[in-house]
Parts: structure tokens; sequence; C-alpha cells
């Protein structure tokens, strides 16, 4: 009878021993699901309250850092705007300063020639020539290109202007003569040159 007892008491100390180990696996179980879910388990303390504050400094210090560098961007952007103002107002207001300066000299020519009192032919024809070099030296240097077509040449409306048709043994719409020659500013034309072409047979 007591041996009955005894082992009645055993069964019962063994299934009390598996209902503790069940019970403390189920909650290591849900302790370990509970960390996977990001939830703090029971009785772990909290993220402390610093760790959040020093993450918000840091956080308004990169952004103040970054609108600092925003506003720096900001003022260099303006100062290259206005000096770029700058020098198109200064460009437009000395554009012919370069053609100014090299027709100065022919001036000076003219107003020496003007001065001579006694003067021959061949004396004025010399400082007529002189003065037209420099003139074409002035040119030359600021690209002012004459148009001057030859006789023959093919009638380029962009660049000549016929004022009359005349009859002529030359293929039709040809210059046959140059009555004022043209001139041209790089690739822009100032002043075309003018013509008259030869007339259909």
């Amino acid at each position: 009878m007591q041996d009955q007892e005894n082992q009645e008491l055993s069964k019962q100390d063994n299934a009390a021993a598996q209902a503790d180990t069940t019970a403390a696996a189920a909650t290591e179980a849900a302790q370990a699901s509970a960390g996977q879910a990001g939830v703090p388990p029971s009785g772990a303390p909290a993220a402390p309250e610093s760790d959040l504050e020093a993450q918000l400094s840091a956080t308004e210090a990169k952004l103040a850092e970054m609108h600092d560098a925003f506003m720096r961007a900001k003022a260099d952007a303006e100062n290259i705007r206005r000096r770029a103002q700058e020098d198109v107002t200064k460009a437009h207001k000395f554009a012919i300063e370069s053609f100014a300066e090299a027709m100065v000299p022919v001036r000076d020519s003219l107003e020496m020639a003007l001065k001579v009192e006694t003067q021959t032919v061949e004396a004025i024809r010399e400082g007529v020539e002189m003065t037209l070099k420099q003139l074409t030296a002035a040119f030359e240097k600021n690209r002012l290109v004459e148009v001057m077509p030859a006789a023959g040449e093919k009638l380029d409306p962009n660049k000549h202007q016929a004022v009359a048709v005349v009859p002529s043994e030359q293929e039709a719409n040809t210059v046959v003569t140059v009555l004022q020659k043209g001139y041209m500013i790089a690739d822009r034309l100032l002043r075309p040159a003018i013509v008259t072409a030869a007339a259909p047979k």
C-alpha cells in the first residue's frame, strides 16, 4: 500500500516537473518571438530617453549644417549672376573700344594732312594712300571684311543686292559690275555689295 502511494506521488512529481518545463519553454518562445518583432521582452528596460535626445540633437545639427551649405551655395550663385550681368553691361558699353582705338590713327593722319599749307598732288596722293592703309589695317583687326564679288560670280542674295538687270554674254543671275562694295563683320552682313546682274537670255 505504501509502495502504491509512493508511485503515485512520484508520478505527480514527474507530471509537475514536465508542466514546469513546458511552461518555461513556452515563456522562452514567447520572449524570442517578441524580440524578433521588435518588442522588448517583459521585464527588459525600455530605450533610455537620453539616446532619443542624442539622436534628435544629431539630426538637428545635420539639418543646420545642410541649411548653412544651402545658404552658402545660394549666395555664391547670386554673386556669379551679378558678376555675369556686370560683364554683359561692360561688353555692351565698350563693344567698339577696339575699333575706336584702331580708328584714332586714321583721324590723326587726316588732321595732319589738313595742316599742310602747300600741298602737291603727289603729296596728297601719298597721304591718302597712307591713311587708306591705316584704315584697312583697322578693318582687318576688327574682322571687317570687304564683299567684292568678281564679274561672272553667281549672285548671292545674302551678300549682293542687284539694282539692275542688264543684257550680258554671261550666265544669267551672275554679277556683271560692282557699283559699291559691301562689308561683313565676321559672319554677319553689314552692307550688301551693290551690283548689276546678267539678264536671262
